[in-house]
């Protein structure tokens, strides 16, 4: 593949001298016409660079050209976050060329990765091999380094976060070396790594636990609340392996999805005329209705999910098909999502509050929000993750250590692209609601009223011990943008300002809808001009002080892994397959089956 060329015109002069320094042999792929947006089109950047590289040692470049450009970096997947973390105007990085199977251990049960690749392939490409990740979250289309780096999760009490599956990790710090850490080889930096949060370096290659390949057999059934409320510590999240329950408030019923592995053969769920497109387009119409007339909410969530699922409680869909597929669902349409974590023995006693408060019961609800011609859609999605006990922990876990995590999903639809009317007041409320069980924020998710005091106050010295990790190994703040700053770090006074770290500028409505994000570039500090242009630092001076503060690093002392890896130093390789065994998102059959 021929290196794009980069216009001198809108580059820094240094840029063509810094790039003319760097190894001819080694590309860098990298265009300029590239616009970010999040897979729900809710924010999107021009960044000033779009990298796509294809071995180790283009990434390391990236990095060690962007040092010495004073550049953010910042790596993305398939955006399925919807907020902005990651949103920038300096230089992206997107890994999708770089996905290939390194090694497979049949004994451990493990496959050696790079990081890039998407978790629908790496199963896919498991198959091959009688194997299986052992869990998953509601899709499969995000990179494995994006899914670990957010805390993703599943909905079972024998599984936790996809991460808890990672057994060692190799990342490429700020300094440009690519290290590797574990458990037990550096486990401060694994323990930050786990989930990073994109704000430590770029993660390269993982080596990830997986399980024999195997069929589920699914039963969803919809259920009046109260018995859901009955069964809650009594079976409700043990019987089965996996369960997920869908909380129709407005009904006062649920939708509960129970699944476990079998030996049984395939078997296709029951035909429903509704189930498909015409179901998908008639519920996307009606949300749309309700942007003007919000009142007909409570109705439109009666009649679509009876007509999908009976108008009496008891009705049952079931089927059988792989677990790497029917572990998933369909995530419909465009939507902000605001998820926490709360322990699962509150999980009752919070619903109960959530449901009264939209019923309009604010005394009873202990909410403070005002429900006046307030109306939100449905479902809000209920799963679980059990990690007590195990270790090592990530630092910024969003499960607990000793008691099962609930997590509760308030989902809210973009039909068409427009922002629903009760987004702020719902999210506030649902937020306040979620703190005074001191809950965790979904990292991925679009939380708003959370900041490093609010932070600290959960994680207590976790969080304090991820801050630590991540200043040793970028000191510059090479990978901090404005999302960071006003979520997790520290306030400014007690934090300062790093000199590679991007801010925001400017977020301003689209006509098409969503946000355009506008940052300013990690130069801003020295007042906006090109720092080489200054005279007073030099591009070699940037690299002896980086490589300085590796050398002291107490991370990185013993594990610099200079000698870069290629596909050639594991055992033989595999392409990356096609999308196939899986119902197109959006439009295609049985839309709704599972939710």
């Amino acid at each position: 593949m021929a290196q794009p060329a980069i216009s001198a015109l809108t580059m820094p002069p240094r840029f063509a001298i810094e790039l003319d320094r760097t190894d001819p042999d080694v590309p860098f792929r990298a265009s300029q016409s590239h616009m970010h947006h999040t897979w729900a089109r809710t924010f999107h950047s021009r960044p000033e660079l779009y990298i796509r590289p294809q071995s180790l040692q283009e990434i390391q470049k990236v990095v060690n050209l962007a040092r010495r450009m004073r550049r953010r970096v910042v790596t993305v997947g398939c955006g399925h976050s919807p907020s902005d973390l990651t949103c920038t105007s300096a230089w992206m990085v997107n890994l999708d060329d770089y996905r290939q199977v390194l090694k497979v251990d049949k004994d451990r049960q493990t496959m050696t990765v790079q990081a890039g690749i998407r978790m629908h392939d790496l199963n896919l490409q498991a198959k091959e091999h009688g194997l299986t990740m052992p869990n998953l979250g509601s899709i499969d289309d995000q990179s494995l380094a994006g899914a670990i780096g957010t805390a993703t999760h599943g909905s079972s009490m024998r599984h936790g976060l996809l991460s808890d599956r990672v057994q060692n990790l190799r990342i490429v710090l700020a300094n440009g070396q690519a290290v590797r850490c574990s458990a037990t080889q550096s486990p401060d930096l694994f323990r930050a790594a786990l989930v990073s949060l994109g704000a430590l370096g770029i993660i390269v290659e993982i080596e990830f636990e997986m399980i024999e390949e195997d069929n589920v057999e699914w039963v969803q059934t919809i259920r009046p609340i109260e018995d859901v409320l009955a069964d809650w510590n009594n079976g409700l999240w043990t019987t089965n392996e996996f369960v997920r329950v869908w909380w129709l408030p407005y009904m006062k019923r649920a939708v509960v999805w129970r699944a476990d592995k079998t030996k049984k053969a395939v078997v296709k769920p029951q035909y429903s005329w509704y189930g498909g497109s015409f179901g998908f387009h008639t519920y996307h119409i009606l949300l749309w209705i309700s942007q003007y007339v919000p009142r007909v909410l409570p109705w439109v969530e009666w009649f679509v999910f009876g007509m999908q699922y009976g108008f009496k409680d008891g009705a049952i869909i079931s089927a059988i098909g792989e677990q790497r597929t029917e572990l998933l669902m369909n995530c419909l349409y465009s939507q902000y999502v605001n998820e926490w974590s709360i322990p699962l023995e509150k999980g009752p006693e919070a619903l109960t509050r959530l449901t009264n408060w939209l019923h309009g019961d604010e005394h009873s609800s202990g909410i403070p929000f005002s429900t006046k011609g307030l109306y939100v859609h449905s479902p809000i999605e209920v799963r679980v993750a059990n990690t007590m006990n195990r270790e090592p922990r990530p630092y910024l876990d969003t499960s607990y250590p000793d008691t099962p995590a609930l997590y509760l999903n308030a989902t809210l639809y973009r039909p068409y692209g427009q922002d629903p009317p009760c987004r702020e007041r719902y999210y506030q409320a649902f937020e306040h609601l979620m703190k005074e069980y001191n809950g965790r924020p979904h990292w991925a998710k679009n939380f708003a009223h959370v900041d490093h005091a609010y932070l600290s106050s959960v994680y207590g010295s976790d969080l304090d011990d991820y801050t630590r990790v991540r200043n040793e190994v970028d000191p510059e703040g090479m990978f901090l943008g404005a999302w960071h700053r006003r979520t997790i770090l520290p306030s400014k006074a007690e934090f300062p300002l790093l000199p590679l770290e991007e801010k925001e500028v400017v977020r301003r409505e689209r006509r098409t809808g969503g946000v355009d994000w506008i940052g300013e570039q990690a130069r801003w500090w020295d007042g906006g001009s090109d720092v080489f242009e200054k005279g007073s630092e030099s591009g070699e001076s940037f690299d002896l002080m980086a490589g300085a503060e590796a050398e002291s690093s107490v991370l990185l002392e013993g594990l610099s892994d200079d000698v870069v890896v290629t596909e050639d130093n594991y055992e033989s390789g595999m392409e990356g397959g096609r999308r196939e065994g899986i119902e197109e998102y959006g439009t295609g059959t049985s839309v709704f089956d599972k939710m």
